[in-house]
């Protein structure tokens, strides 16, 4: 990893922690918030904790900042408004700008990018109403995997393994008001990579008895088991890693990011998705892989804001 480039916590000047958003991972976003606002006191880093609502614009009305973690996970923190919004206020931010922000958050315009670069991701099917389940299972047959376009956090995903569920997984996704797809169950072992300013850390194997890794399995669950190291050999870890370092740059992604991938049966590794705003909290991966690689939390938020001077 390379050295800090920033040596003084004054340099940063004022940081405004935004954190909450009015999306469904508003909870999940207080949490990492509240963690990473703790990380940067402990630095001696002047901090502001702001809970945006639902209106960024109102929250950071007279407010006297210099720059921004960005903490808010979801739709209005994570997928391109929230950027826009700072650099009309020409304010530094970390992570990725307005088009990598929009295009990851949107998990089938994803798939579209990677398919565009011949990166593998999972086939999918999109449903727009319950007249198109049958050509659903025609094209993907069962298992699959209902997913809400634009959520994170597994929120609104279910898995179905026959037309009754597969119409029960398309009503819940659909309460979420943005394009519902179903991909084909991939089985095999999952994994995830974080990205640090162009540097992979660590693979981390996920295992959970649940059906998937949900939302219970991510925040709730002491059941879930975190494998780090992964269990991979040495050249295998380093292909996902590059593999995570591509499907970034395809998208535009900068600063810090956490990429999902399986392995498939057959041993090819397969793109999930990509979250540009990833959790901070005491369940999170980013810094379970950061410690892997010696990077204690506090550090990991250093690291992370570091990004706000690209």
């Amino acid at each position: 990893m390379r050295p800090l480039s920033i040596t003084s916590p004054t340099d940063f000047g004022c940081v405004g922690v935004l954190m909450g958003g009015a999306a469904a991972e508003r909870e999940v976003s207080l949490r990492s918030g509240a963690a990473v606002y703790a990380a940067l006191q402990r630095q001696g880093i002047q901090a502001l904790a702001i809970d945006v609502a639902d209106n960024a614009i109102a929250a950071l009305q007279g407010q006297k900042i210099d720059r921004v973690f960005n903490i808010i996970h979801g739709r209005g923190g994570e997928d391109g408004v929230l950027q826009g919004v700072l650099q009309t206020l020409a304010i530094p931010y970390t992570g990725s700008g307005v088009a990598a922000s929009a295009l990851s958050m949107d998990k089938l315009r994803t798939k579209l990018c990677w398919q565009g670069a011949q990166l593998n991701t999972p086939a999918w099917f999109l449903l727009n109403t319950p007249a198109d389940i049958q050509a659903c299972i025609t094209a993907l047959g069962f298992p699959v995997i209902v997913k809400p376009a634009q959520e994170g956090s597994s929120i609104g995903m279910s898995k179905a393994n026959n037309a009754a569920e597969l119409l029960a997984a398309l009503q819940t996704a659909a309460q979420y008001q943005c394009d519902v797809y179903a991909e084909a169950w991939v089985t095999g072992a999952e994994y995830t990579v974080a990205i640090l300013n162009g540097e992979a850390l660590p693979v981390i194997r996920l295992e959970t008895p649940r059906s998937f890794y949900d939302f219970e399995a991510k925040y709730k669950a002491n059941t879930t088991q975190y494998h780090c190291p992964c269990g991979l050999q040495a050249d295998e870890e380093r292909a996902l890693q590059d593999l995570a370092l591509q499907a970034c740059d395809v998208l535009g992604i900068k600063g810090w990011a956490r990429v999902d991938v399986f392995i498939d049966q057959h041993g090819l590794a397969q793109l999930i998705e990509v979250n540009t705003v990833p959790g901070m909290t005491d369940h999170s991966l980013v810094p379970m892989a950061a410690k892997q690689q010696g990077i204690e939390f506090d550090e990991l938020v250093w690291r992370i804001l570091e990004t706000s001077f690209a």
